[in-house]
């Protein structure tokens, strides 16, 4: 058996009727960009999201940083963040001029851990960016007493984590704004390139749908400013499967349970869920010993299961790290770096049927009852 680790074909000919509807209704209009598609979705995606405001951008990377300029952070700032992430979220610290400040995660959720943030902060220090790991959110209420207390920005990276919420709060209810990536792969995801950011403020709205559009708040009146635009028919595919995202995270959540169940008395450590949280698992992780790893990975392959690594290089061992100038970390990164080298990520998506995770299921017993 052939197990994939992405869905979106299956999920298109699932949704092909609204899909379709939406792109022809774009197409016909003859307005693809800033038109009423996209007017449409943003209206669709704040009211989903409980915001006042929801702004198409360009690409999830785009978002955070669009988000930092429009919040005045840049050069001489200081944002804290972790490393156990994809590159982007340090990236777009960097594109706005400011430094990435690392601090450790949670060695269960693999999120930030909040009781390294303080250490961290200095008077360069104006932001916090929690990445919501995998589709757990981060610790939203230590995360926000932390900023309130000295007076800082919290921006949420939920790029993986539409659809998930915490012990008593929904993403956006406590911070100034949440980024998000809607690439392909993503629990809800276009085809091609998006992102969005949603937020109650007002200046950050104004500014970003500013900075988006060359500068522009109406046509040929121009400032400083960037091309970074949510397409019209990526709206309107991704206003297809908003209506549809509590759907796919409850089948999400289904399959994981069954991984969960089938995998528990296994010698992997297997994904978390604290109390009172909705994880809606853009992927399910497990991790196994550092020396383990890649072997264990290159046997699901050859017997047919598309497993990955995500991420099996953090941010500060990347080739690209700006060590000193750009970046510095603040009381190591031990489980980040842990993280990074003991995870694999077994497919997950909500068309995944039963007898593909009974499959995946049964590959990972077998290699783990050879290697225990």
């Amino acid at each position: 058996m052939n197990v994939p680790f992405y869905g979106h074909v299956r999920q298109y000919k699932k949704l092909k009727k609204q899909i379709d509807r939406n792109i022809k209704e774009v197409i016909e209009s003859g307005n693809y960009v800033m038109g009423p598609m996209l007017t449409r979705f943003e209206k669709e995606l704040a009211e989903y999201s409980g915001t006042k405001y929801a702004i198409g951008v360009g690409n999830g990377t785009d978002a955070i940083w669009l988000t930092l300029m429009a919040l005045g952070i840049g050069a001489g700032d200081e944002c804290i963040t972790t490393t156990n992430t994809f590159f982007a979220t340090a990236e777009a610290i960097w594109i706005a001029g400011a430094k990435a400040v690392f601090v450790d995660c949670d060695p269960d959720t693999y999120c930030i851990d909040p009781a390294k943030i303080e250490a961290a902060i200095t008077p360069k220090t104006k932001a916090i960016i929690p990445v919501h790991l995998y589709g757990h959110c981060a610790d939203m209420k230590a995360i926000s007493k932390i900023a309130k207390k000295h007076k800082l920005f919290v921006i949420e990276d939920n790029a993986q984590s539409i659809d998930a919420s915490g012990d008593g709060f929904k993403e956006g209810e406590l911070s100034d704004a949440v980024c998000t990536s809607f690439i392909i792969q993503k629990n809800l995801g276009t085809f091609g390139d998006g992102g969005a950011i949603v937020t109650n403020n007002k200046d950050i709205d104004t500014i970003v749908r500013r900075l988006r559009n060359h500068g522009s708040p109406k046509r040929s009146c121009h400032s400083f400013g960037f091309n970074s635009r949510l397409d019209d028919i990526h709206a309107g595919i991704l206003s297809a499967k908003l209506e549809k995202i509590t759907a796919f995270s409850d089948a999400r959540r289904k399959l994981a349970a069954r991984y969960t169940k089938a995998l528990k008395n296994t010698s992997f450590k297997l994904p978390v869920e604290k109390p009172g949280y909705r994880h809606v698992y853009h992927l399910y992780v497990i991790a196994t010993k550092p020396e383990l790893r890649d072997k264990c990975l290159d046997f699901l392959v050859k017997n047919g299961i598309d497993a990955k690594q995500h991420y099996p290089i953090a941010i500060h061992q990347q080739e690209g790290y700006p060590w000193g100038k750009g970046a510095r970390i603040v009381g190591g990164v031990k489980n980040c770096e842990i993280n990074a080298a003991t995870c694999i990520s077994l497919p997950m998506f909500p068309e995944l049927t039963k007898e593909e995770v009974d499959y995946v299921i049964e590959k990972v017993v077998e290699w783990d009852n050879k290697n225990k």
